[in-house]
């Protein structure tokens, strides 16, 4: 019973402003690494704790960090205000969960603790209004942290006591490397510091060497994912590209996917094609773009969280640090050469109460597809991941399946139970919305987007009062049409059933309603399909061999066979015209 009170905040001797915060925000008990890291932490210890993403590794530091300062405040002899805790994180998007969540921590203490967030490098100017108040606590990115070091609007040789590196296996692989190691040149020598990463590898074993002195290392016995009974795994395989786009438009238009869902691809590219293809089928979906200003893209999370829509689109956080890693932004893939360097989504950022993840693309890595499913069955909630496969990724999965690693050797992924055929007459549909998103169509939106956040920005407002043509042109620009968006009617897939067989030559056999037509048609005027008969003038060569059908100047000017226009009125007329 003993080890059972053991577990709660309560018991960990914080503050009880802390204590009263944690209540508010509805913890009863600490979570596995929290339970473990802050008894630790508040001995002064340094640490490198390796947790699951969802499992509450960023309270697990900010309680202790919060505690500390607070203690010294209280008991230690007054001393100049000064910068004494850093948090370092390898994304904007994590910078502003970060500082959100150690605000909501200290919300009872707040006049004791202010927290700045440095991230945002349009900012810059009222940065460093901030940190010449000197806040106790600061967020950012490497590259934000030195540059105001650089700038002497930041000193901490002298004051910082506590450094936190949250997420540390992305930090180098977002290209923040030589960042790190010149920002630890302005640090003091005898700091407390708190790697947290979701895995090991050999970055964080670079980190902990350059770092960390005598750390305890916490390597929590759970699995990198929750069990079976909260999140449920399947794969299925699809034969081309177009089932993917087929199967997707199936499962959200016909409901089988309940709930917030994220869907994840592999390059910004893909992003916005999955978008457009959704349109044409009144599916709403968001496109996470890293284009976008940072605020935009905490504007669409915070949205996605309140409900307001139900799926969203993005690229991972390995996809893009992956690409940036020994190099800075711009010598990346086309797709997402113009992404911001700092930006990802596949982890730390919380999306509230997804329900599922959809992998429309494979994630590249094992550790890719376990950050991917994170997003989902967070804290007790349940969750699904479903993972699209191509029969040429079959190699890529079964690494995906040995580093999840089933209980007692069952396959992590199972089989999703569709049936592909149940869906084949919806493949005219799909075929013809993934024709009409095409690569202009995708720049276009893409421009689209970013000509909305000019017209929008609060910065450039002013800019456009002294340049009211360059506004006009903004506005009356040529319309954006990425995608035509099509009814989609029965009328609509006949249509183009009737375009393809005008192409392809003869159609199938009349129906017997087609048949009861004709001959209706044959009894009440035989004059009429006499008269059919008579040979029409044609656009057809002087000279030409003739075809042995009418030719109609609606088929383009060829004459050789009758035109699609021609051949769809003759077959809903119920006539077969030939000569």
């Amino acid at each position: 019973m003993a080890e059972e009170e053991a577990l709660g905040f309560e018991h960990m001797g914080l503050d009880p402003r802390l204590l009263q915060a944690v209540t508010d925000l509805g913890w009863s008990r600490p979570t596995l690494i929290q339970e473990k890291a802050i008894p630790l932490a508040l001995e002064g210890k340094d640490l490198l704790a390796r947790a699951r993403t969802g499992s509450g590794k960023t309270a697990a530091y900010a309680i202790p960090m919060l505690q500390l300062l607070l203690h010294r405040k209280a008991t230690g002899p007054a001393v100049e205000q000064a910068v004494r805790g850093l948090v370092l994180v390898p994304t904007k998007e994590l910078a502003r969960q970060a500082q959100s969540m150690i605000q909501q921590l200290a919300a009872y203490c707040a006049r004791d603790i202010r927290v700045a967030n440095v991230s945002a490098a349009e900012d810059s100017a009222s940065q460093r209004a901030v940190l010449m108040e000197k806040p106790d606590v600061v967020v950012g990115t490497p590259s934000r942290i030195l540059n105001h070091l650089q700038q002497d609007s930041l000193k901490l040789r002298d004051s910082l006591e506590l450094l936190v590196m949250d997420e540390a296996d992305l930090l180098f692989s977002f290209g923040f490397e030589e960042e790190l190691k010149s920002l630890l040149c302005h640090l003091p020598r005898i700091y407390q510091a708190f790697l947290m990463s979701a895995t090991f590898n050999e970055d964080v074993q670079t980190l902990k060497e350059l770092v960390l002195h005598n750390p305890v290392t916490l390597k929590l016995q759970e699995s990198q994912l929750p069990g079976p009974e909260q999140l449920q795994q399947f794969q299925v395989v699809c034969s081309t590209e177009e089932d993917k786009f087929l199967l997707l438009y199936a499962l959200l238009k016909l409901s089988l996917v309940r709930g917030k869902s994220l869907l994840f691809v592999n390059t910004l590219e893909r992003s916005y094609r999955l978008r457009l293809f959704l349109e044409q089928f009144s599916i709403p979906a968001c496109v996470l773009n890293g284009e976008l200003p940072l605020r935009s893209r905490c504007h669409i999370i915070s949205q996605f969280n309140q409900g307001f829509y139900d799926c969203v689109i993005a690229t991972d956080a390995e996809v893009l640090g992956a690409l940036a890693k020994g190099r800075r932004q711009g010598k990346g893939p086309k797709g997402n050469r113009a992404s911001d360097p700092e930006a990802g989504v596949a982890r730390g950022i919380d999306f509230h109460h997804v329900c599922a993840v959809l992998n429309f693309d494979l994630p590249p890595t094992p550790e890719a597809y376990i950050h991917r499913a994170g997003r989902t069955a967070r804290a007790n909630n349940p969750g699904v991941v479903l993972t699209f496969v191509l029969p040429t990724e079959q190699s890529q999965l079964g690494r995906i399946e040995e580093l999840l690693g089933g209980e007692n050797g069952a396959p992590a992924l199972l089989p999703y139970q569709f049936r592909m055929e149940e869906i084949e007459g919806f493949r005219y549909r799909c075929r013809d919305a993934m024709r009409s998103v095409t690569k202009q169509a995708i720049r276009e939106a893409r421009l689209k987007e970013i000509k909305e956040e000019l017209l929008h920005s609060e910065k450039l407002k002013t800019y456009f009062e002294d340049n009211p043509r360059d506004l006009q042109l903004l506005r009356h620009d040529l319309p954006l049409h990425p995608a035509v968006v099509k009814p989609g009617s029965a009328a609509q897939e006949e249509e183009e059933a009737l375009l393809q067989e005008g192409q392809e030559g003869e159609g199938p056999e009349p129906t017997a309603q087609l048949q009861a037509q004709r001959r209706e048609a044959q009894s009440q005027g035989g004059a009429l399909l006499r008269s059919s008969r008579r040979p029409r003038l044609s656009s057809r060569p002087h000279g030409a061999e003739h075809s042995g059908k009418v030719g109609f100047p609606l088929d383009g000017g060829t004459g050789s066979r009758p035109g699609r226009m021609h051949r769809l009125w003759s077959r809903q007329s119920g006539l077969q015209i030939r000569v």
